[in-house]
């Protein structure tokens, strides 16, 4: 038995592992993954086990070594820690913590329970993902309308199943089902120690990528599209990637569901078979009824966004219709309806917005003036691009009844039948019989790689909230609304394949963006050989590798200057 523990210390921006001598009276309670308390620098701190050395066989004086102070629990097997060392050099990060404190409970556990699992199958199983997993996994698309239990029911006939959905509120919704169905289910991070005892299925958001689940057989992602998959922070890894390595790497097969899967999933995923999804017909049922409103014939100085058919259907006291606007405020655009001039900053010629009392403000430098043309002295303008408070305005005159504005942070709902607010809305209103898109066109056309997908996603978002999705545009044979109202994502698909070979973007290279104070000196040290850099240090530097893992190597190679404020964000989702 080992003498030795080396541990990774749970401190932030401590990548380095020490050695600690393991007393004889906890040398029973001490593995790879035991959380375990110890003296760093003249204090206490937590940290985990990450291998056990034997003295005999190192040039290790246990004798020399601080002894570990406390066994504080159980945590992330040796597995789940071989995994976050990958994920530390994938990812860039400083070392293996971050992802180890995904992988931990929330309070000690001192002892697991005794698994729980069910011997009912219950139905109805879905064939497809019975036959995904058969042939080793791979991705499976299903619309937007269409029911993913099945899908999860059907892997849990191999054995215990980890699920990862996008959202807490996902996780307790498919939790209930599962468990009325007769199934043992545990929501991590909650319910972390009847996961690492044993149940039918382990299911929780993004963090549950590093959740333990015992004699683990197969996993599920729903909705891997999904952005919410993604941390937000450094490191940014995403949880479909770890499934699949981590499912890779345990022998055991993965499906990935979607309505529709991103190019990452199909080109790493999906496997030879590509993607599986049900008839043509059975799957653009499933998709929500697309109304297209065309506004390229509009002149372009009496363009609002309270079309006719908009009109039509927020006065109908009979529908409940979200209107959705991704410009927060009174107006982000204007222009002066005297002399046509677009309003700009005086200080740094910026184009400015409204602000609610109606003062044009820069976003860029902060400048506040009165609402005064530079140009010609007239005080009344045109919104180019009209923001949320604005538009509930006109909405309001136009439906003839209240209209709700919905933001990030409303806290409280409130009954009407009108909504309108950014694509928070999608989350926070209410089901509705119309989700309306006033400026499509912004979601579509906006300067990301990854837009098209992010705007498809929406209409995803809307056509499970509302049976109707309308939108408004000047671009209404867009390949996202063609797929969209046909119901083929394979359109976006093929477009996006073709346009990110030629330009060399995920999956076919690797980005990472690098930000921060100390970036400069960073990224001084990447080989330039092996890596491509752009950018600057006021605007940011952009990284571009051939494979996911030539960039990571290079990242976790460079040294981070000291007192630096480096943010490394590998495969960042709003480039």
């Amino acid at each position: 038995m080992g003498t030795v523990a080396r541990v990774l210390p749970n401190v932030s921006g401590l990548g380095k592992q020490f050695d600690y001598a393991i007393a004889e009276h906890l040398a029973t309670r001490v593995s790879v993954g035991t959380i375990v308390r110890v003296e760093l620098h003249g204090r206490r701190v937590g940290g985990w086990v990450t291998a056990i050395l034997d003295e005999a066989d190192s040039a290790i004086d246990a004798e020399a070594l601080k002894p570990i102070a406390k066994v504080t629990g159980h945590g992330p097997d040796a597995a789940l820690i071989e995994l976050a060392e990958w994920a530390a050099v994938r990812w860039a990060a400083k070392g293996a913590r971050p992802f180890l404190v995904a992988a931990s409970p929330l309070r000690a556990i001192g002892e697991l329970p005794r698994p729980k699992r069910s011997a009912v199958r219950p139905a109805p199983a879905s064939p497809a993902t019975a036959d995904v997993l058969a042939s080793g996994g791979g991705v499976l698309r299903l619309p937007p309308r269409a029911d993913v239990l099945p899908a999860i029911l059907a892997a849990v006939a191999g054995g215990p199943v980890l699920a990862v959905v996008p959202t807490v509120h996902d996780a307790w919704s498919f939790a209930s089902r599962l468990r009325a169905a007769g199934l043992h289910v545990a929501i991590v991070p909650d319910e972390w120690a009847a996961a690492a005892g044993g149940v039918d299925v382990v299911i929780g958001p993004r963090s549950a990528a590093w959740a333990p689940c015992a004699q683990l057989a197969a996993a599920i992602v729903v909705d891997e599209h999904d952005e919410a998959l993604q941390e937000e922070g450094s490191p940014t890894w995403h949880a479909r990637d770890v499934v699949v390595e981590r499912c890779r790497r345990a022998g055991v097969p993965y499906v990935l569901v979607s309505p529709i899967p991103s190019l990452v999933a199909i080109e790493t995923a999906a496997g030879d078979r590509g993607v599986v999804h049900p008839p043509r017909e059975r799957e653009r049922s499933g998709w929500p009824r697309i109304t297209v409103v065309d506004r390229t014939d509009e002149e372009p100085w009496k363009r609002s966004l309270v079309t006719s058919p908009l009109i039509e259907r927020i006065r109908d006291r009979d529908r409940t219709v979200v209107c959705i606007s991704n410009i927060t405020g009174r107006a982000r655009v204007l222009a002066c309806r005297a002399c046509r001039a677009l309003v700009r900053c005086e200080v740094c010629d910026a184009a400015v917005g409204m602000l609610a009392d109606e003062r044009l403000a820069c976003r860029r430098c902060g400048t506040v003036r009165p609402p005064v043309c530079q140009a010609c002295g007239a005080s009344r303008f045109a919104n180019l691009r009209p923001g949320v408070t604005r538009l509930r305005e006109e909405l309001e005159a136009a439906a003839a009844r209240p209209v709700v504005e919905v933001t990030g942070q409303d806290t409280s709902p409130t009954t009407a039948g009108v909504y309108v607010g950014t694509e928070a809305a999608l989350y926070r209103g209410p089901p509705a019989d119309v989700v309306a898109f006033l400026e499509f066109d912004s979601e579509m056309l906006a300067p990301r790689f990854r837009a098209a997908e992010q705007a498809l996603a929406l209409i995803v978002r809307a056509g499970r909230r509302a049976p109707e999705v309308l939108l408004q545009t000047f671009s209404p044979d867009h390949d996202v609304i063609r797929a969209a109202a046909t119901g083929d994502p394979d359109i976006v698909v093929a477009s996006e394949r073709a346009r990110r070979q030629m330009l060399a973007l995920p999956p076919y290279g690797a980005l990472a963006a690098v930000s921060g104070r100390g970036a400069a000196e960073y990224v001084a040290q990447l080989d330039g050989g092996v890596v491509d850099v752009g950018g600057d240090e006021a605007t940011g530097y952009l990284i571009r590798a051939s494979t996911w893992s030539v960039l990571g190597a290079e990242l976790s190679a460079a040294t981070r200057p000291k007192d630096s404020r480096l943010r490394v964000a590998v495969d960042p989702p709003r480039i």
